[in-house]
């Protein structure tokens, strides 16, 4: 049964009247490997950087964050 209201209101009344109900759609399936991918998150890139750059991007995020934090400031 469909969540929306109307259409769960339209299914009820199609039920009512004998009228044929069409099936709810599958959704998609999703790529086994895009979800392994996904759940490894940063941690592959992590490995895969040299310690040199993940300092650098590091610095970067935390001149970033002072930079936002002195703006708000009087």
């Amino acid at each position: 049964m469909p969540r929306d209201t109307n259409l769960l209101a339209g299914e009820i009344v199609k039920l009512a009247t004998g009228q044929p109900v069409e099936p709810e759609p599958e959704p998609p399936a999703k790529n086994p490997a895009a979800i392994a991918l996904g759940k490894l998150g940063g941690k592959v890139r992590r490995t895969k950087l040299p310690k040199a750059r993940r300092s650098e991007i590091a610095r970067k995020a935390v001149n970033a964050r002072w930079r936002k934090n002195r703006k708000s400031r009087p």
